[in-house]
């Protein structure tokens, strides 16, 4: 870097604040206004930049709690269908059972009655 200003585009390379500082208002007016816009500039740009990598950043974040949240609404459908097939399961059975059930107890009616039959036509003439 030249001491004497010849070269105006070092301060850019500069990274002790004072040096900067003298860099800058040693400048001529409309330089020293360009200086700034451009500092301005870059400020704004890099603040943009910060806000679009938030916004990325809880973008990502919001898209991982909407799968969480799909996978969480799979989990529940697939134990409810599963809870769904279990309780069929056991109603049938139990259909099945009352069904085995009140076939027993129509055989022993018959059984019954076939042995009525046996005894009043049977047993009775008899006596």
């Amino acid at each position: 870097m030249c001491s004497h200003g010849a070269d105006m585009g070092s301060h850019f390379l500069d990274f002790d604040p004072l040096r900067r500082v003298k860099l800058t208002f040693s400048l001529p007016p409309l330089r020293l206004r360009l200086v700034l816009l451009l500092r301005l500039r870059l400020r704004l740009v890099l603040l943009l930049l910060r806000l679009r990598l938030r916004l990325v950043l809880l973008l990502l974040r919001l898209l991982r709690l909407r799968l969480r949240l799909l996978l969480l609404r799979l989990r529940l459908r697939l134990r409810l269908r599963l809870c769904l097939v279990l309780l069929l399961l056991r109603l049938r059975l139990r259909l099945r059972l009352r069904l085995v059930l009140l076939r027993l107890v129509l055989v022993l009616l018959r059984l019954r009655l076939y042995f009525t039959l046996i005894f009043v036509h049977l047993i009775l003439p008899i006596s």
